[in-house]
């Protein structure tokens, strides 16, 4: 029986690279010349330090353009709420999503089911199994699947006939 699985992952090294090229042009940039402001990942978080809601603006900016630079999705970021750090600066934490959330998972299955399709659809974890009796029906699933509005990148693997 052909399948396949939605996943959302993200490559944490080239997060990575995106993080210290962003870095580095805050570095030489000359609005951002003796200020304290700085990129800092932990695992799948990432810590930005700012002086005020400018240059906070700007370091979401350009961590934005770097992702899509080292061809990852940007709506992988999950910008949390700002928050005031020592001093006048501010801080935020930006999480990278991996994984499908359970509702986000439950949200796909029900559209599958909605739309009388002949495929099955089984959440495993922070993933999803789709699998029905033709390729073609697996294909139409993919399409259905690209065209909700999800705010989270999603890959497909592991197709199997």
């Amino acid at each position: 029986m052909p399948s396949f699985d939605i996943v959302s992952r993200t490559d944490l090294d080239e997060v990575d690279n995106a993080v210290q090229g962003a870095a580095r042009e805050i570095a030489t940039r000359f609005d951002f010349k003796g200020s304290n402001c700085s990129y800092e990942r932990k695992e799948a978080a990432i810590t930005l330090k700012a002086d005020d809601d400018y240059k906070l603006e700007q370091m979401q900016g350009l961590l934005r353009g770097y992702m899509v630079r080292r061809k990852l999705d940007a709506g992988a970021l999950d910008f949390g709420k700002t928050e005031k750090a020592s001093g006048n600066s501010l801080r935020q934490v930006v999480t990278v999503k991996q994984g499908i959330e359970r509702e986000l998972a439950q949200k796909i299955v029900k559209e599958i089911k909605g739309a009388k399709m002949k495929v099955q659809a089984a959440i495993q974890g922070d993933e999803l199994r789709v699998s029905g009796k033709k390729r073609d029906d697996l294909q139409t699933a993919m399409d259905l699947i690209k065209g909700l509005k999800i705010g989270q990148p999603l890959q497909y693997v592991n197709f199997r006939d």
